[in-house]
Formats: structure tokens, sequence, C-alpha cells
């Protein structure tokens, strides 16, 4: 059985295909909500802070390092047959070598224009 490890800090909403681009909360009943997983942290990506920034903007740039791993922990569990891994964007894009992950995508959101779910779900491809 195919089933989806939600490793983002919330919950994801999907909703219909023929939901609007933005609704009423609760006017829309989600198809299906995969709550985040009790089991697993949230997969995040490693950073590091390297130092100030010297641009003029009048608020404060630091240089940060981006990685794989975050506080020396690879962000992902290691792959499971039959499962796949609801990520952010950041850490699908990143994550190199996997056909298991999952991102959110063809976002709904409310009428303040915050997100509250998606319509879709997809499978980051590099090019």
């Amino acid at each position: 059985m195919t089933h989806i490890v939600n490793l983002t800090p919330h919950p994801v909403r999907v909703f219909p295909s023929d939901t609007p681009d933005r609704i009423e909360p609760d006017s829309v009943v989600p198809l299906r909500v995969i709550p985040a997983s009790p089991q697993h942290a949230p997969a995040r990506l490693g950073q590091h802070v390297v130092g100030p920034d010297d641009l003029d903007l009048d608020i404060p740039v630091e240089r940060v390092a981006f990685g794989a791993t975050h506080n020396g922990v690879p962000p992902l569990p290691s792959p499971a047959a039959g499962t796949y891994y609801l990520v952010s964007l950041v850490v699908g894009l990143t994550a190199t070598g996997r056909d298991d992950l999952l991102v959110c995508h063809d976002t709904v959101r409310d009428l303040d224009g915050s997100i509250i779910g998606v319509r879709k779900l997809a499978r980051p491809h590099r090019s």
C-alpha cells in the first residue's frame, strides 16, 4: 500500500481541482487532509551564517550557506517502499537522488491571500 508522510510542520489540505484560487475558509471541503507526521521532525534545509554582508540597504543582510543537513542531521528519512514524503519546495528541490518526494502545487488561498491548501501535489523534476 502506498502512503504519504507529511514532513512539513502543518497539515496539508488537498481541495478539488475545480476549487477557485481564493475561497472563504471552510467554504469548500478538502478531498483529503494530510496531517503533519507525529513520528518525524519537519524536514528543514540546513543553514550556516557565514557572516555579515556589506550591502547598504538600511536593512541587515547576512551571507548564509544553505545545505542538505539541518544541525548536522539529514532532513529526510531513508526511502521506504510504498512511501512518499511531502516536503517543502526548497527541500524537494535540493534533495538529489530522491524520487519519493512530493511538494505542494497549485495553491488555494483565503480571501486575504494566505495559502490554505492545494489542488495538487507535484514531484520535483530537475531538468
